[in-house]
């Protein structure tokens, strides 16, 4: 008899649909995708009024936390960078240096139309038209500001990226997803 493509032998056709049944088999890096994936430790980024929906998505009502979201101070502690608002050219070398201070694995989401494409500031000479600029961006999430919602949208999209480069061995950008 065979288990998932493990022979066993002595074990009865009872035994064996119940150990189909109960035994998962998996691989170590599936495990630490799934860990990572269900305990984002995000370090706020927030520059400007997107900041604030970051700030109500953590809060009571939306509850970040159930999706194992926990905002951290400290960019040695965090593994996501959250940036909300406008980037300023002045601003830029910080936040690069910030993204730098993280741990391997690092994700960047960019949240809102000002760190995404520069927003309403696109023709300014002091404003980055995109963080994609600075730092690679993993999720982009529209809106001025964007919502709670489109936020833990965002945040979910990421959980999915995760567990598939994990899975697959293959980043997203390659497959074309």
């Amino acid at each position: 008899m065979e288990v998932k493509g493990f022979p066993l032998e002595g074990v009865g056709q009872l035994e064996e649909k119940e150990l189909e049944r109960n035994v998962v088999l998996t691989t170590l890096e599936k495990v630490k995708a799934w860990a990572r994936s269900n305990s984002m430790w995000p370090l706020s980024f927030g520059l400007a009024c997107c900041a604030i929906e970051m700030m109500a998505t953590s809060g009571s009502h939306y509850d970040a936390d159930r999706f194992g979201v926990f905002f951290r101070a400290s960019p040695r502690q965090a593994d996501l960078m959250i940036v909300s608002g406008t980037v300023t050219k002045k601003m830029a070398p910080l936040l690069r240096r910030l993204y730098d201070q993280m741990a391997e694995p690092r994700w960047v989401i960019a949240m809102g139309s000002c760190a995404t494409a520069g927003g309403p500031y696109v023709r300014s000479y002091s404003v980055v038209n995109g963080v994609d600029q600075i730092v690679p961006v993993d999720v982009y999430i529209p809106g001025c500001p964007p919502s709670p919602v489109a936020l833990i949208y965002g945040l979910n999209k990421l959980q999915e990226k995760i567990r598939y480069e994990a899975r697959t061995g293959r980043s997203v950008v390659e497959d074309g997803l």
